[in-house]
């Protein structure tokens, strides 16, 4: 089933993010912009895991971005681990009420709301091989293309920017 529906009000948003996994989103987004990335939500990987965010810098470098908007989210999630093997560096995000404590110490951490984010803890770099890293640089450019085209058929006046 698509992310995007033109049947509604904003084909970006698919009713399965709560309001504060939205917030973190939209702050962890701007960052990444400002990084110089591009970036999609809910890009579904080849192991049918669904990654929150998945960034691609300028450089080739791939990024996943795990969202849990509480402390309930973490302590439920047991697939996290599974990311490793699609992106050069995975990290957690979450609201500053949510205890740093609880995330695993492999990945990096990041606070957010919705006016930004900020990188607390960086994480190892695990580059990932030619192979995997062209797979899902064409996965990530093919997902972004739909979601462009279905934006636009939604009615959504789709500007490219100019870099």
């Amino acid at each position: 089933m698509p992310i995007i529906s033109p049947h509604k009000t904003n084909p970006l948003i698919d009713g399965r993010q709560s309001d504060r996994a939205l917030a973190v989103r939209r702050g962890v987004q701007k960052l990444l912009s400002q990084m110089g990335a591009a970036h999609v939500p809910e890009l579904t990987l080849a192991n049918g895991r669904r990654a929150d965010l998945a960034a691609i810098f300028r450089d080739g470098t791939i990024w996943i971005i795990e969202i849990k908007s509480s402390a309930e989210d973490i302590k439920s999630d047991h697939k996290w681990p599974d990311y490793f093997d699609y992106c050069d560096q995975l990290f957690f995000a979450t609201l500053d009420d949510v205890p740093q404590s609880l995330f695993p110490n492999d990945a990096g951490f990041m606070l957010a709301d919705a006016r930004g984010a900020a990188i607390i803890e960086d994480c190892p770099v695990q580059k990932l091989n030619a192979a995997r890293r062209k797979a899902i640089t064409l996965r990530f450019a093919q997902f972004a293309a739909k979601r462009l085209h279905l934006a636009e058929l939604a009615g959504y006046n789709v500007v490219p920017e100019q870099n």
